[in-house]
């Protein structure tokens, strides 16, 4: 039993894979995470823009990576991002979309059990629509980061609330971003999320927020190593293997 515990631990190392808990994450390496629920892929740094100073170059100075919402549709739109993992050039990339909490039509009220499309807990666990993927920022905070909304689903404060949990990814910022669906009755509002507190609401489309680039599909797994790659990996293996049985055998 001890053999193989070496062996379980080695994989992960020697292959570069990333052991989580929250098995709807996967980690495809070069900056990419695939959620195998919402069927999309995530940049893993959440405020690329800012990374790679695109704001600099619309206005002319540095916003962090802040942008109305017109231009956080098209810096998504117009993205090319290579993954050296693959030696690849996405360029299929958008915001993520706010779609109906309940798959049918938006409610516009404000509620704070999930029932609405305004306000906390909406696809959270206990809310009148756990697990929903209409709206993907949403999803993300509530089930994949399992962080809490500032009130309950009864409107209570809750002790542990807010952008606790970022996961595998960074530049995650307590703040607001963008969607890319348009707040259909005021063409002048966009759909947003406010992560400090889980809260998705409409936003003016001239203020400055935060972009998150995704893509829809999955970018695959890494390339698998070379033959000879795996005889290393193998004499590895055999010689982990062999370190265990000696020390099974001492005892």
């Amino acid at each position: 039993m001890k053999i193989i515990s070496y062996l379980i631990i080695a994989f992960p190392i020697i292959f570069g894979l990333t052991v989580t808990s929250n098995a709807t994450f996967w980690d495809r390496g070069g900056g990419l995470i695939y959620d195998d629920v919402l069927k999309i892929t995530w940049l893993q740094d959440a405020n690329y823009a800012n990374t790679t100073g695109y704001d600099d170059a619309i206005y002319g100075y540095n916003t962090n990576g802040k942008m109305a919402w017109s231009d956080a549709v098209n810096w998504a739109r117009n993205l090319a991002y290579f993954d050296p993992i693959r030696s690849v050039t996405w360029n299929d990339w958008r915001l993520p979309k706010t779609l109906p909490v309940n798959k049918i039509t938006y409610d516009y009220n404000r509620a704070n059990d999930g029932s609405t499309d305004i306000g906390y807990n909406i696809s959270a666990p206990g809310s009148s629509y756990p697990g929903s993927t209409g709206s993907e920022m949403a999803y993300m905070y509530y089930n994949n980061l399992k962080n809490l909304g500032y009130r309950g689903t009864s409107g209570e404060i809750q002790p542990g609330w807010g952008l606790l949990n970022t996961g595998f990814f960074y530049n995650l910022l307590p703040d607001l971003y963008w969607s890319s669906t348009e707040f259909a009755i005021d063409p002048d509002y966009a759909w947003s999320f406010y992560f400090p507190v889980g809260e998705q609401f409409n936003a003016y489309k001239v203020h400055f927020w935060y972009a998150w680039a995704v893509r829809d599909g999955d970018v695959g797994p890494a390339p698998v190593p070379e033959p000879a790659t795996m005889l290393l990996l193998g004499s590895g293996l055999i010689g982990l293997a062999g370190y265990g049985r000696k020390r099974f055998f001492r005892k």
